[in-house]
């Protein structure tokens, strides 16, 4: 079981102290986490989105500032991918089980200054395909109505038009009539390709996620 509070989660790994330099206010604004650790798992530095998901609980958390995770098997699986890190070599992983998976990509850093202790950075895996602050932007940019925005959100969950018309309650046929609409505005050829315009817009972090780490 967790051994810390969602608020304590932040607080015991004390992330982030001092004043942001410009680099870190970048980051703040990735829907992807990036977290700094050393070898050991002790978080150096993390990022909102990363401190959110940590405040989580989930598949991963802070516990008096080092990283925790919900069984031995999965301990192990980061302990591993962090000691590669000090040889140069990369892992992807993916921790917790069912709806808690959570997939890191543990990178090697070089050292800041000679005899240093070694970091590792840690990407986290995105949320979402598009978050709903760039599906918002490309909306707007593309003069998507409200319907078709909904549909477009739906669509890059994976679903099918039946399955969007069931969730929506409305006829298969309208939910076809949306799409062409919104691949003859976006100008693309059809699905697969209006999808993946979306799936490649920057990973920028929505508004409320930056308010809720802060507080």
């Amino acid at each position: 079981m967790p051994e810390a509070t969602p608020s304590q989660a932040v607080r015991d790994g004390a992330p982030n102290r001092g004043v942001p330099t410009s680099l870190e206010l970048v980051l703040d604004e990735l829907a992807y986490g990036v977290a700094v650790t050393t070898g050991a798992g002790d978080l150096v530095h993390a990022n909102h989105a990363a401190r959110h998901e940590l405040g989580r609980q989930q598949a991963l958390w802070l516990h008096n500032g080092r990283l925790r995770v919900r069984s031995p098997q999965d301990q192990q699986v980061l302990q591993q991918a962090l000691a590669k890190t000090a040889t140069g070599r990369r892992s992807l992983i993916t921790l917790g089980a069912a709806d808690a998976r959570l997939s890191l990509a543990v990178l090697p850093m070089r050292r800041l200054q000679e005899g240093g202790v070694p970091h590792a950075a840690l990407m986290f895996s995105r949320p979402s395909v598009c978050g709903s602050l760039m599906l918002c932007f490309f909306a707007r940019n593309h003069s998507l109505t409200a319907a078709e925005e909904n549909v477009l959100a739906i669509l890059c969950q994976g679903h099918s038009a039946p399955e969007i018309a069931r969730q929506l309650e409305v006829a298969v046929s309208t939910v076809r009539s949306h799409v062409r609409s919104l691949c003859a505005k976006t100008r693309s050829s059809g699905v697969r390709e209006l999808v993946n315009r979306v799936a490649m817009l920057p990973p920028l972090a929505p508004a409320p996620l930056l308010h809720e780490t802060l507080h």
